[in-house]
Protein backbone atom coordinates (compact mmCIF):
# COMPACT_ATOMS: atom_id res chain seq x y z
CA UNK A 1 0.00 0.00 0.00
CA UNK A 2 1.63 3.30 -1.05
CA UNK A 3 1.83 6.10 1.48
CA UNK A 4 1.24 9.62 0.32
CA UNK A 5 2.74 12.63 2.13
CA UNK A 6 0.13 14.96 3.67
CA UNK A 7 -0.63 17.94 1.44
CA UNK A 8 0.08 20.40 4.24
CA UNK A 9 3.68 19.16 4.49
CA UNK A 10 4.38 18.83 0.79
CA UNK A 11 3.81 22.55 0.22
CA UNK A 12 6.79 23.44 2.39
CA UNK A 13 9.10 21.09 0.47
CA UNK A 14 8.96 23.02 -2.79
CA UNK A 15 12.34 23.82 -4.29
CA UNK A 16 13.70 27.29 -3.73
CA UNK A 17 13.05 29.66 -6.56
CA UNK A 18 14.51 33.07 -7.19
CA UNK A 19 11.43 34.70 -5.69
CA UNK A 20 11.45 32.69 -2.48
CA UNK A 21 15.13 33.42 -1.96
CA UNK A 22 14.51 37.11 -2.58
CA UNK A 23 11.53 37.11 -0.18
CA UNK A 24 13.70 35.51 2.49
CA UNK A 25 16.45 38.10 1.99
CA UNK A 26 13.93 40.95 2.22
CA UNK A 27 12.43 39.56 5.44
CA UNK A 28 15.90 39.11 6.88
CA UNK A 29 16.81 42.71 6.03
CA UNK A 30 13.58 44.04 7.56
CA UNK A 31 14.21 42.13 10.79
CA UNK A 32 17.82 43.32 11.00
CA UNK A 33 16.82 46.93 10.40
CA UNK A 34 14.04 46.68 13.00
CA UNK A 35 16.53 45.36 15.55
CA UNK A 36 19.05 48.10 14.78
CA UNK A 37 16.42 50.82 15.05
CA UNK A 38 15.16 49.39 18.33
CA UNK A 39 18.70 49.56 19.67
CA UNK A 40 19.03 53.18 18.50
CA UNK A 41 15.76 54.06 20.28
CA UNK A 42 17.09 52.49 23.49
CA UNK A 43 20.35 54.44 23.20
CA UNK A 44 18.60 57.76 22.51
CA UNK A 45 16.24 57.29 25.46
CA UNK A 46 19.13 56.26 27.75
CA UNK A 47 21.04 59.41 26.75
CA UNK A 48 17.97 61.55 27.49
CA UNK A 49 17.45 59.88 30.88
CA UNK A 50 21.13 60.31 31.79
CA UNK A 51 20.97 63.97 30.83
CA UNK A 52 17.87 64.48 32.97
CA UNK A 53 19.69 62.90 35.94
CA UNK A 54 22.62 65.33 35.67
CA UNK A 55 22.94 68.60 37.55
CA UNK A 56 21.51 71.65 35.76
CA UNK A 57 23.80 73.68 33.54
CA UNK A 58 23.75 76.87 31.51
CA UNK A 59 22.72 75.41 28.15
CA UNK A 60 20.51 72.69 29.63
CA UNK A 61 17.26 73.70 27.93
CA UNK A 62 18.75 73.82 24.43
CA UNK A 63 20.66 70.57 24.90
CA UNK A 64 17.58 68.76 26.26
CA UNK A 65 15.53 69.99 23.31
CA UNK A 66 18.14 68.56 20.93
CA UNK A 67 18.09 65.22 22.77
CA UNK A 68 14.29 65.13 22.59
CA UNK A 69 14.47 65.79 18.84
CA UNK A 70 17.02 63.00 18.36
CA UNK A 71 14.93 60.55 20.37
CA UNK A 72 11.79 61.52 18.42
CA UNK A 73 13.60 60.96 15.13
CA UNK A 74 14.74 57.49 16.23
CA UNK A 75 11.25 56.59 17.47
CA UNK A 76 9.72 57.81 14.20
CA UNK A 77 12.10 55.64 12.13
CA UNK A 78 11.33 52.68 14.40
CA UNK A 79 7.58 53.25 13.94
CA UNK A 80 7.93 53.30 10.17
CA UNK A 81 10.01 50.10 10.12
CA UNK A 82 7.50 48.34 12.39
CA UNK A 83 4.70 49.36 10.03
CA UNK A 84 6.67 47.97 7.08
CA UNK A 85 6.99 44.67 8.96
CA UNK A 86 3.23 44.56 9.55
CA UNK A 87 3.47 45.42 13.28
CA UNK A 88 0.91 48.11 13.90
CA UNK A 89 0.14 48.19 17.63
CA UNK A 90 2.20 50.67 19.61
CA UNK A 91 0.86 50.61 23.16
CA UNK A 92 3.07 47.72 24.32
CA UNK A 93 6.13 49.16 22.54
CA UNK A 94 5.73 52.55 24.22
CA UNK A 95 5.38 50.83 27.57
CA UNK A 96 8.27 48.37 27.05
CA UNK A 97 10.70 51.03 25.85
CA UNK A 98 9.42 53.61 28.32
CA UNK A 99 9.03 56.25 25.62
CA UNK A 100 8.15 59.55 27.32
CA UNK A 101 5.12 61.54 26.19
CA UNK A 102 7.42 64.47 25.34
CA UNK A 103 9.19 62.30 22.76
CA UNK A 104 5.93 60.96 21.30
CA UNK A 105 4.59 64.50 20.99
CA UNK A 106 7.63 65.51 18.95
CA UNK A 107 7.39 62.58 16.53
CA UNK A 108 4.86 64.48 14.43
CA UNK A 109 7.01 67.63 14.48
CA UNK A 110 10.26 66.23 13.10
CA UNK A 111 11.90 68.55 10.60
CA UNK A 112 12.86 66.43 7.60
CA UNK A 113 16.05 67.36 5.77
Amino acid sequence: MPVRMPQSLSASLKPETGWSVLDYEILQQKAQTLGNLGHQVEQALATLRAFDAEAPGADRKTRRSDLLDQAAERVWAFMIQRELCGLRYWNAVVKDYGIPTEVLNRVGQIKRK
